[in-house]
């Protein structure tokens, strides 16, 4: 699947001096990227599983690149390993990104899961558009397998081998390589892709296959011959692009059939998608749907753990595919965690749990050059109402506000204060306001804790 959606637009520039105002209710301020006691990744790591996201690269930085280091043992390349990316023009490789995400998992401590070798879909044009023998689309399939992987030998734990084979029945999908070779194509690329690294974990991985139905029983049954026939498979993926309230009653009794099997499970792509817009009832669902796949994963000791496909609203692939659905991530576009993501910290044994009656500030800096940075602040009031407010925080290596919008910020030195402007300082219960700036920075730019003023 695919993920990545950004975007920023700063309103009006508002400066100045003005006289600071009393809170009308506890403002509790910390970073996003700290809002657990322990993060997940420590969590997971304690009983065995691996909690993952999917990444974007050129993200991999500020407040994004934060999260994502600290909170999650293993990385996906969103698209960055696909094969249109990789090999644009026949023979032209492009590894940057890719590269660009291995490097930062190993400066990270964090494992990588290859995402994917042979899928229907995202392949080049050259690919997709010529006209091959069996014999010629072999050849094809084995040089991309042996190339990709032979790159990253030693440096990958786990690689989607073949993405998405079957049909909503069960059927095998009708795609290039299925019709150009038939279904032992997927033996074929699973023996190339061992042959090209002896040590990465190799799984088939589909949609739809989270319960038990027609379609994970046709999955079962061809990794069952598969394991039958000596072919490498260590394990399965279950995506699971969920929809609100929608997690199968089976989703336990899936993952252990498969686990008997002999392979590992894993829950490759986890969102869970709602209707906006969202609200508190949706939210509240959403963290018993994440908190239901978590407790499923870590009750079967078969399951090794659970990725989620973007961490983050801001880089969510669900608003472009599903329309007036979104809000599927356990963090906001703000980097705000929600109530998802203390549902999976629970899952894994945290004792966090999401403030009540309090607003929170979170501060993320969503856009960063050479010298300057665009900065965000997000307010948001859950079990209180605000009819004015402050934040206040001090920067920690030189950095100073140059302007800012939907808000009046004074620095004096390190310190930074800024108050609402006159038409945004009610934040009601369950509602939310957000205001910019733009910074000068030089050598680095620490995000720093948001306290009372």
């Amino acid at each position: 699947m695919r993920s990545l959606r950004s975007g920023f637009s700063p309103a009006s520039l508002l400066t100045g001096a003005a006289t600071l105002v009393t809170l009308g209710a506890l403002l509790v301020a910390a970073p996003a990227a700290q809002a657990a006691d322990t993060p997940l990744r420590d969590l997971a790591a304690a009983k065995g599983k691996a909690i993952g996201t999917a990444v974007t690269g050129s993200k991999l930085t500020g407040t994004y690149g934060d999260i994502a280091g600290a909170q999650f043992n293993w990385l996906t390349p969103g698209n960055a390993m696909k094969w249109e990316t990789v090999e644009p023009s026949r023979g032209t490789y492009n590894w940057a990104e890719a590269d660009q995400i291995v490097a930062f998992a190993q400066a990270h401590n964090q494992q990588v899961r290859g995402h994917t070798l042979v899928w229907h879909s995202q392949n080049p044009d050259w690919l997709e558009n010529g006209t091959w023998t069996p014999a010629e689309l072999s050849t094809l399939l084995q040089d991309h397998i042996s190339t990709e992987v032979t790159r990253y030998k030693g440096r990958l734990a786990a690689w989607d081998v073949v993405n998405e084979p079957f049909n909503e029945d069960g059927t095998y999908r009708s795609t290039l390589w299925y019709n150009g070779l038939g279904a032992d194509y997927i033996a074929q690329a699973l023996t190339w892709a061992r042959a090209a690294d002896a040590s990465a974990k190799l799984y088939i991985n589909d949609y739809n296959v989270e319960g038990v139905n027609a379609k994970s029983t046709a999955l079962y049954n061809l990794v069952k011959s598969l394991k039958e026939r000596g072919v490498p498979i260590d394990g399965v993926g279950l995506q699971a692009h969920l929809i609100l309230g929608q997690v199968p009653a089976t989703f336990q009794q899936n993952i252990q059939r498969f686990a008997d099997l002999g392979v590992d499970v894993a829950i490759t792509e986890l969102d869970i998608r709602m209707q906006l817009p969202a609200s508190e009832a949706k939210l509240t669902q959403q963290a018993a749907d994440y908190k239901a796949v978590l407790d499923a994963c870590v009750a079967v000791s078969g399951c090794s753990g659970v990725t989620v496909w973007g961490f983050t609203d801001s880089d969510s692939w669900i608003p472009d595919v599903f329309e007036g659905y979104g809000a599927a991530t356990p963090y906001d576009e703000n980097y705000v965690p929600k109530p998802a993501y203390h549902a999976i910290a629970t899952a894994l044994g945290g004792t966090t749990t999401p403030p009540t009656g309090a607003c929170t500030a979170t501060y993320g800096v969503t856009s960063q050059w050479n010298t300057g940075f665009t900065g965000q602040v997000r307010i948001a009031c859950s079990g209180a109402a605000l009819s004015a407010w402050r934040v206040s925080w001090s920067f920690g290596a030189g950095q100073r506000i140059t302007q800012a919008w939907n808000a009046t910020c004074t620095q004096t030195g390190a310190a930074v204060s800024c108050v609402n402007a006159s038409y945004n300082g009610t934040v009601p219960n369950g509602g939310s306001v957000t205001f910019g700036f733009n910074g000068a920075w030089s050598g680095s730019n620490p995000v720093p804790a948001v306290t009372v003023g």
